[in-house]
């Protein structure tokens, strides 16, 4: 019997069909997977790679940005390529003319990277300020901060150096035209740092060298205290710092122009006036010392790369203070008056701290000791050549030093009678024909002699009475009274 070739065709397609849902049947018991569990790893290899991505942006994210810049600004001498030398580790450093460009390493352990921060220092002659655009431009002023270096050594140029950087960064900010939007909002950035500012807590559980998230990632709706009086009232849009080198000079200027601790208050009470009026930091530190070098470091990587730091202000030691932008304000530079005495508040400046007089510097000749040996052979060719006199008259050594005439002023009556009682027997009496300057010392000799030898009156070899011309007196070894009127 023929059939269809069409119902064969579909037959075979029914048959085909109950086998495949046979085998699908008998593929769900045993150890092969179920559509859940192929479901279930699937998710977990996409969360394995999502992880992974995440990980991998975070890191590309977290890494050390470049095109850092520090601006150092001061007077000659004041000792502004020292102190970047110093951060950068180099102990002997070649000062420059015009602007320098030096750099220090920034590196960041918990991502094991690291990158450079540039350092532009800038002649202490405002011939060179020209130089400053190649240093600050409109595309890095937002990542850019400036250093204003005071010398200590010399506080009378303390202020004045202040107010005439300050005027020339903002004279060049001035000139670079920024967009007015940009403009306002790096000067907000700078605001809200200093109006953020917390103290540090004693138990820091963040790591020292872990960044913190960028001001844009933390919340916005935290509330922020109005700023001050006098305060932030020169928002230059960079953060700024003030850095007073030198601080060592402090025990010389107390005793060699006799500074006070008042003195040092006065200084330091206008020096903070100005960082407040700025949003600035405050340092002092000692190249020679090695004093806050390092404190230094970790707050300009703490502003310009978001360094956690956990450092406190210091104010106590008038030669190592430490004032973080945000802290300072009008009632704490107060306590500085209280130590005033001499000074007072609205004293000028230039009138308290003035330059002391120069001192005319007279070179003192080193003397040393000379070797005995050498005193000695000068001493010996001396008596060679100028001999000492011979004596006048001639005497018995036995009987009389060599001691000069009688009337010698610096002879005492005590040391007469020590000199003369020798003769009161055995005398050998000068010859009175003696010539030339040897008589007057004879005859007073024969006078002396005369006295001694003889108690009652009998006439001397001159032809004299000799004896007391007083009754009731006798002659005593004193010769106290004797001497000739």
């Amino acid at each position: 019997m023929c059939s269809h070739p069409g119902l064969r065709f579909g037959n075979e397609a029914l048959k085909m069909a109950a086998v495949g849902r046979a085998s699908t049947v008998a593929a769900l018991p045993g150890n092969y997977p179920s559509v859940d569990n192929q479901s279930a790893e699937e998710d977990d290899g996409q969360n394995l790679w999502s992880s992974i991505l995440s990980e991998v942006t975070t890191r590309s994210r977290s890494k050390l940005p470049t095109g850092k810049n520090v601006l150092v600004l001061g007077e000659t001498g004041a000792g502004k390529t020292t102190l970047v030398a110093k951060l950068q580790g180099v102990e002997d450093y070649i000062k420059g003319k015009g602007l320098e460009y030096m750099y220090f390493s920034v590196l960041d352990d918990d991502i094991d990277d690291h990158t450079r921060c540039n350092a532009w220092v800038l002649d202490g002659d405002l011939y060179h300020k020209g130089l400053q655009k190649f240093a600050v431009s409109q595309d890095n002023l937002a990542n850019t901060m400036v250093l204003l270096v005071v010398d200590m050594s010399r506080p009378w140029l303390a202020v004045d150096s202040l107010q005439k950087w300050a005027s020339v960064i903002q004279e060049h900010i001035d000139k670079l035209r920024i967009v007015p939007e940009t403009m306002r909002e790096i000067e907000q950035k700078l605001m809200r740092h200093f109006q953020e500012y917390t103290e540090p807590s004693s138990a820091g559980t963040a790591s020292p060298q872990r960044r913190n998230p960028p001001s844009s990632e933390t919340d916005d709706d935290s509330v922020l205290l109005p700023l001050g009086d006098n305060t932030l009232t020169h928002n230059l849009g960079v953060p700024m710092m003030v850095v007073c080198t030198k601080c060592d000079a402090i025990g010389s200027l107390e005793k060699e122009h006799d500074y006070r601790d008042e003195h040092f208050d006065f200084i330091q009470s206008h020096i903070r006036h100005f960082c407040l009026q700025y949003g600035a930091a405050l340092l002092y530190t000692s190249m020679k010392e090695n004093k806050n070098l390092d404190l230094l470091y970790k707050y300009l990587i703490h502003r310009l790369y978001g360094f956690h730091f956990d450092f406190p202000a210091q104010v106590v030691e008038k030669d190592s203070v430490f004032i973080p932008s945000g802290w300072d304000n009008e009632k704490k530079i107060a306590i500085l008056y209280e130590n005033f005495q001499t000074l007072k508040i609205n004293n000028n400046f230039e009138e308290i701290i003035v330059k002391p007089p120069l001192r005319k510097f007279v070179h003192e000749k080193e003397l040393g000791a000379e070797d005995d040996q050498v005193f000695l052979v000068k001493l010996q060719s001396l008596l060679t050549k100028n001999p000492p006199a011979a004596a006048g008259r001639a005497t018995d050594s036995t009987n009389r030093g060599t001691s000069g005439s009688p009337r010698a002023s610096n002879r005492s009556t005590t040391a007469n009678v020590t000199s003369v009682m020798p003769m009161q027997s055995g005398t050998k009496k000068i010859d009175p024909s003696m010539k030339g300057g040897q008589t007057s010392e004879g005859v007073l000799a024969n006078f002396f002699n005369s006295l001694l030898s003889k108690k009652s009156g009998t006439q001397g070899p001159g032809g004299n009475v000799t004896g007391s011309s007083t009754p009731g007196t006798t002659v005593k070894k004193s010769v106290t009274g004797c001497w000739p009127r």
